[in-house]
């Protein structure tokens, strides 16, 4: 007998926290590595591939951390894992979230835009946390101009309200994605991320504000790039990236996809048993690994196909969606084309990606951080691929790290990637006359001229 109550909503593609929970979201709960976080240090690097839930944990963080949302939390939490066991942090600081990928255009006004986004967010942090801060304090934000001096200002301003900030930073490598699709614009790049830059500027002032009232900080992006650039290294925080106890933040274990999957079975008359969609789903969407230390624990599954996957097969008539693979989830490789060589020669870091798609593994040193002018040295460009997801650590040796092709959504973006990189360097045969010879091949037996043809494009 199905159960008559209806189903929670399967929360593909949402990002707010307070919808998610609001609107009776199914929510595999990550709650419990919020201690772990609290207990990390006060400056938290996490870097995980696009489309895998990071915007939904930083807006969660907000509303757990946010002195705000404190008549929210047992609405928001009470039935998760934190909600039974809070930590003394929650809903004690003024926010202060940014997202770089809400501004953009060329380098030649980012510095104008990044002033603008910051100037509006600032504004709105003083102007929602009114209660807390002096009745002057907006009039004190606009007294100074640029996001680095306004940063700095605010930090001042609820120091001197004994306020603390949690600062929450997604997508801080968006700056970055800028110059890898335009290589042309790198000694631009090179201006803002050192010396006294614009953008190199800004996350000073985020370190100058520690001393004040800056006091936690949670900052993901899909790169190291940009943080190698702006620091030398990682000395504005610490990278959890591959460490194994954050391993499973984000993502889902086949155990969680499985209860995802028996709880969906009670609403809809499943045409499969969990198995028989286990089956279906693993080779497309699961065996991701993050950590080395994690090898021996089952991998991951990326969190927005299991979510586009059991989406589609609820709202069809429980059958399997013809295409498995999310179109919202396809890497932009115009951030790696920059890579290829424009000689027709074809080699170096895209014989990499040759020797990927051909073995389906390579064997290199993962890299925690590495500057864009080296990006294309062999290592480097392996450790982008796994940071982009295309790869995952699948074992290690002597010779280094092994890494992989995760599963079938990976190797056909390798795929694509591979022959559209062919495209733009007119390594590719013209589709007109191939096909009237394969027509007369297969029509009139005249084999030859085909094979000519492709012999002499090859």
């Amino acid at each position: 007998m199905m159960q008559q109550q209806k189903p929670k909503r399967i929360p593909y593609g949402m990002q707010n926290w307070q919808d998610v929970r609001q609107r009776n979201c199914y929510y595999v709960d990550k709650t419990m590595y919020l201690p772990m976080i609290e207990a990390a240090d006060d400056y938290f690097f996490f870097i995980r591939p696009r489309r895998f839930g990071k915007t939904l944990l930083i807006n969660m963080l907000e509303h757990y951390y946010d002195v705000q949302k404190a008549d929210l939390f047992d609405e928001l939490f009470g039935d998760l894992w934190i909600g039974k066991h809070p930590t003394e942090g929650h809903n004690k600081y003024l926010v202060l979230y940014l997202n770089f990928s809400a501004f953009s255009g060329s380098l030649d006004d980012y510095q104008e835009r990044m002033d603008d986004y910051c100037n509006l967010e600032f504004e709105s942090f003083v102007r929602r946390y009114a209660k807390y801060l002096p009745s002057n304090a907006l009039e004190m934000l606009k007294s100074n101009r640029g996001a680095a001096n306004q940063l700095l200002a605010l930090a001042r301003i609820c120091q001197n309200a004994n306020q603390q900030i949690y600062m929450l930073i997604d997508e801080y490598d968006h700056f970055t994605n800028i110059v890898l699709s335009d290589p042309d614009i790198e000694e631009r790049y090179k201006a803002e991320t050192h010396g006294s830059g614009a953008f190199r500027t800004f996350f000073n002032a985020i370190k100058s504000g520690a001393v004040s009232s800056i006091k936690k900080l949670f900052i993901t992006g899909v790169s190291p790039v940009t943080m190698d650039d702006l620091t030398s290294g990682f000395n504005i925080g610490t990278n959890y990236t591959s460490q194994p106890e954050f391993n499973g933040l984000l993502g889902f274990t086949e155990t969680e996809v499985r209860e995802m999957l028996d709880y969906y079975r009670q609403h809809y008359e499943f045409n499969h048993s969990t198995d028989e969609l286990i089956e279906i789903m693993k080779p497309w969407y699961d065996n991701y690994c993050f950590s080395e230390k994690c090898l021996d624990e089952p991998p991951m599954y990326n969190s927005d196909m299991v979510l586009y996957f059991v989406n589609n097969y609820t709202r069809y008539k429980c059958r399997v969606p013809k295409d498995m693979l999310d179109n919202n989830i396809r890497t932009d490789y115009s951030k790696l084309r920059m890579l290829i060589r424009k000689d027709r020669e074809f080699n170096h870091d895209a014989s990499i990606v040759q020797q990927i798609v051909q073995t389906g593994s390579i064997v290199g040193t993962l890299k925690e951080s590495f500057p864009s002018e080296s990006i294309a040295d062999p290592d480097n460009f392996v450790s982008l691929l796994y940071y982009f997801g295309l790869l995952t650590i699948a074992g290690t040796s002597i010779s280094g790290v092994k890494f992989r092709i995760p599963n079938q959504v990976v190797r056909e973006q390798m795929y694509n990637y591979l022959t559209g990189a062919y495209r733009v360097n007119d390594l590719y045969t013209e589709e007109y006359p191939r096909l009237q010879l394969m027509a007369r091949m297969a029509g009139d037996g005249d084999w030859k001229p085909y094979f000519e043809y492709i012999a002499e494009e090859l």
